[in-house]
């Protein structure tokens, strides 16, 4: 069955979200406005909802009154909101971002293991390396570590956090008051890590969670983003324009996961994709017309900017093509794909930020839900995809059209499912529990602990 995300970014994917008519701008400090589009989606049966973050307003702007044009960036921090929905959900799967790059292992392992306690076995982790200097500069920096360091401490983070996670034994507590034993002693693993970037003696204070390790997701398509994925992610997040694309970065990422010792079928790919549904195609295009009459010049190129790795475009003629780019320490692939695209569509830079002002960089599909679910068919038959992340232009219109318009002609195509398979995220999306010690089991085959 197809897998389906909700990519609820309040107040909605499209980068003019906060002005239209119907979205809700204040919607990012509003819990009951959060929790009514995760209860939408779970009564569509999707899989989880996701919640983006980045520690820090991302968003480039040089003063006060450009920032006013962006909105949007307001929102709670993702592990407290999954702390608070976990008790008024009951099936849907809860992700949230966190990255390595600015949090110690110890806070991450605690927090996603209690949050998986308190979902009965239905949290996930986002995990990034973040791409920002405005998030640098808020951890004493004034830049961005290196692509490349970013990634090889990510690597060290991920073993501390499963062997965290591996503390204890599934059945190590046995509460004996009679025999005065809280749990057996030679359930417990104290973990010991000493490497080049932490030092985690253990064990952690929460018991092993109830899916063994919360699912774990990955968004990087750089390099070391794919390597990194196909060593740890369950979950690949990712974007692609075309479906040629689509299945060439389907069939690399299973390959790599292949090399890495994994089953790939334990892997599930699930592009990025913002649907705009109308009960008629015309009905759809204005639709997403009317955003794009919403975009603020300031706020397309900013947008543009930033999806373009930070690099400076501003001497270049706004009507004319997009120069030669110089490498950057933000996402590569983001950047490339960006790139890649002006070049196929013979965009100018003008029509590139209004292009990506949509999806920014995703997909964009515009149609009538039998049009929407024929475009999600092919790339899920076709190769190229186990899933979607659903990313709604506006909420919550945007999420309630694809509940109730498009969910249920994928499901009488029987592409998506009626009912949920379990009760844990892994039941429903179909990945193994891992058994206790499996991740250092892999890494010590593959020669790769530095613990």
């Amino acid at each position: 069955m197809m897998k389906l995300g909700a990519f609820l970014l309040v107040p909605g994917y499209h980068v003019a979200s906060w002005r239209h008519p119907g979205a809700r701008a204040d919607g990012g400090l509003d819990f009951g406005h959060y929790r009514d589009l995760v209860r939408t989606a779970e009564r569509a049966k999707f899989d989880m909802f996701f919640v983006a973050d980045g520690v820090g307003i991302r968003t480039p702007y040089n003063d006060a009154e450009e920032l006013s044009r962006w909105g949007r960036f307001l929102q709670f921090d993702p592990v407290a909101l999954l702390s608070a929905l976990a008790v008024s959900t009951e099936r849907i799967g809860l992700a949230a971002t966190a990255s390595t790059t600015y949090n110690e292992p110890f806070h991450l392992a605690r927090k996603f293991a209690s949050i998986d306690h308190l979902s009965a076995g239905r949290a996930a982790w986002n995990v990034v390396t973040s791409v920002t200097d405005a998030e640098a500069r808020n951890f004493n920096r004034d830049a961005q570590p290196d692509h490349g360091d970013r990634y090889h401490r990510a690597r060290e983070f991920m073993e501390v956090v499963t062997g965290l996670w591996d503390s204890w034994e599934d059945d190590a507590f046995v509460y004996d008051k009679d025999g005065g034993r809280f749990f057996h002693p030679e359930k417990l693993h104290v973990l010991g890590h000493r490497g080049e970037h932490f030092a985690v003696r253990g064990p952690l204070n929460v018991a092993r969670p109830p899916q063994g390790y919360p699912v774990l997701i990955q968004a990087g398509a750089s390099v070391d983003g794919q390597d990194f994925a196909a060593r740890w992610a369950e979950v690949v997040f990712t974007a692609s324009q075309t479906l040629d694309e689509g299945r060439a970065f389907y069939r690399a990422i299973r390959e790599q996961v292949a090399d890495h010792g994994r089953d790939p079928d334990q892997v599930k790919v699930m592009p990025g994709v913002l649907p705009v549904v109308g009960r008629t195609r015309a009905e759809a295009e204005d639709k997403y017309a009317a955003l794009q009459e919403l975009v603020d010049p300031v706020v397309g190129y900013g947008l543009l900017t930033q999806l373009l790795g930070d690099v400076d475009i501003s001497g270049s003629d706004v009507d004319g093509p997009l120069p030669e780019l110089p490498p950057t320490q933000g996402s590569t692939s983001r950047q490339q794909l960006v790139y890649d695209k002006a070049r196929r569509e013979g965009l100018s830079i003008k029509q590139l930020y209004q292009s990506v002002s949509g999806g920014r960089g995703h997909r964009v599909v515009i149609g009538t839900p039998q049009e929407i679910a024929d475009a999600l068919e092919e790339w899920f038959t076709g190769g190229a995809a186990d899933g979607f992340n659903v990313m709604p232009p506006v909420l919550p219109d945007g999420l309630t059209d694809f509940a109730e318009l498009v969910v249920p002609e994928l499901q009488r195509r029987g592409l998506f499912r009626t009912e949920y398979e379990g009760p844990t995220l892994r039941d429903n999306l179909g990945l193994d529990r891992p058994a206790h010690g499996a991740a250092a089991r892999l890494s010590a085959a593959a020669g790769l602990s530095p613990g």
